[in-house]
């Protein structure tokens, strides 16, 4: 570039505000050989290959004086996601490989139809690349990481501008909107960087468990043959085993039709009550030195920007951890009851499975330092033990009525005690039985009946004899026969 639109001017001996130069500077700018790259990309989660960061804040540099639709830049982030996926060879799908991924969920689908009563979805099976992943599934993205993206971004924004001395207000100049868009970038390039990144992971559209393609059902050639590296295992059996998971997963979330947005409804009130510590940015607003763009690295590499949990999100977390667990618990039920006389390898791949859910990968963990949030089912294991429970003692019909509506779903005191929930659920129903009753006795006029004669307000009743008198004579003293004076 040979000007700068961020600040212009007509020569090189023009005037430039502190600091413009040092956020032109820490964004890729002529003073960038000041800053440790690595450190810088250590810092703020990006990758340490030095040509691709040269590319991203050179990139950044010249999107940053644009002005964005939102806190967020999202173009830079779909940008940068690409070009992660790219970069981990990824090859387009041949007609081979469609063919066999169309085969193994169609036939999946046909080993599911005895084990669940939840009916076929009828979706066409699909064949990605890493890159097709990224744009089906960014919209998703887009919407779970907002809220906190916003508020990462305007925490940012507000405490540069609003707590910086009047003195340095009045030396940002041209800085206004860069510094408006600064977080946004940043946040931009780091979200790009774990989708891109999860793209080589993922062998599904539902592989962590969230919907993040709607009403498809897809598996990504490359990645199902990256997981089967190392198991010694046939090919095509690694195939269906998966296409089987993916193919439960899509008729779940097709055939019952609230559990999408109640998963990423859940996600998206826990990513809009994170919390970030403005008052860390606000110390930095206040000593930041326009002069040493160390400074801001320095910040991001004490977490300045992580989001703060606090104990009303984990009390969210813990709701939210229960659903992913119910989803993916009744997925590996489904997916072993299907597979376990038709698949040999059936229970280590399960297993394999189990584990890798489990512990999350690279890519998984980054996302998850970036939001705060762990999309991973802790609690699998108690999840589909709870769901083999109620197969035996409710059958399948009776275990698939749990996803009829959200408030049937067991709780996480019901994954800590999974032979118990029916109990539990026996007792709730009942009192449920109670309260209906007397509120059809009140709709029907039950409660407004007079008493029976002889009955007093409180509802006990004395017998009478014929001449109305109760069956209690008085005593020659006013007392009655059951209140004698003891002698």
């Amino acid at each position: 570039m040979t000007s700068n639109p961020l600040n212009p001017s007509n020569g090189d001996d023009a005037p430039k505000d502190p600091l413009t130069e040092m956020l032109q500077n820490l964004m890729g700018g002529k003073g960038m050989e000041n800053i440790d790259p690595a450190e810088l990309a250590k810092a703020a989660g990006l990758p340490d290959d030095p040509n691709l960061l040269a590319q991203m804040f050179s990139q950044v540099q010249a999107m940053m004086s644009a002005p964005s639709e939102g806190p967020v830049n999202w173009q830079l982030a779909h940008e940068n996601a690409r070009r992660v996926a790219a970069s981990s060879a990824d090859p387009s799908v041949t007609s081979l490989q469609s063919r066999e991924v169309d085969e193994a969920l169609r036939l999946a689908e046909l080993w599911l139809d005895p084990v669940t009563d939840l009916p076929a979805t009828g979706l066409i099976g699909r064949a990605w690349s890493r890159a097709e992943w990224v744009e089906a599934t960014l919209g998703t993205w887009k919407r779970l990481t907002e809220p906190v993206a916003n508020s990462i971004a305007n925490a940012l924004s507000n405490a540069m501008t609003e707590q910086m001395p009047e003195e340095m207000k009045s030396m940002m100049g041209g800085a206004s909107s860069m510094l408006q868009n600064m977080g946004g970038a940043i946040f931009g390039m780091q979200l790009g960087q774990a989708i891109g990144a999860l793209s080589a992971e993922v062998v599904s559209s539902t592989d962590i468990g969230v919907p993040l393609a709607d009403l498809e059902m897809a598996l990504l050639p490359a990645n199902v043959a990256k997981f089967g590296e190392g198991l010694s295992l046939p090919e095509n059996d690694i195939r269906l085993f998966l296409a089987v998971r993916e193919a439960a997963h899509a008729r779940l979330f097709v055939q019952v039709p609230w559990l999408r947005g109640h998963l990423l409804g859940a996600i998206e009130a826990y990513a809009r009550g994170i919390h970030i510590d403005t008052s860390r940015i606000e110390e930095l607003a206040r000593d930041l030195d326009p002069s040493n763009p160390e400074g801001i690295q320095e910040a991001l590499s004490q977490g300045v920007f992580m989001p703060q949990r606090t104990p009303a999100q984990e009390q969210a977390l813990e709701k939210l951890e229960t659903a992913l667990a119910l989803v993916e618990g009744w997925v590996d039920e489904l997916t072993a009851a299907a597979t376990e006389k038709l698949l040999p390898s059936a229970g280590a791949l399960r297993e394999t499975v189990r584990r890798r859910r489990a512990t999350g990968g690279p890519a998984e963990h980054a996302f998850s330092s970036l939001v705060g949030l762990e999309l991973r089912p802790r609690r699998l294991r108690e999840a589909a033990t709870l769901w083999a429970a109620l197969k035996k003692e409710r059958g399948i019909e009776g275990r698939d009525a749990i996803w009829h509506h959200p408030d049937l779903l067991p709780t996480a005191e019901d994954l800590d005690d999974p032979l118990g929930f029916s109990a539990r659920r026996k007792l709730a129903e009942a009192s449920d039985t109670e309260v209906d009753d007397a509120l059809q006795k009140l709709l029907s006029g039950g409660f407004d009946t007079a008493p029976e004669q002889g009955t007093d307000e409180a509802g006990s009743g004395t017998e009478t004899d014929g001449s109305g008198s109760t069956g209690t004579e008085s005593s020659p003293d006013g007392g009655t026969d059951g209140d004698q004076p003891k002698g």
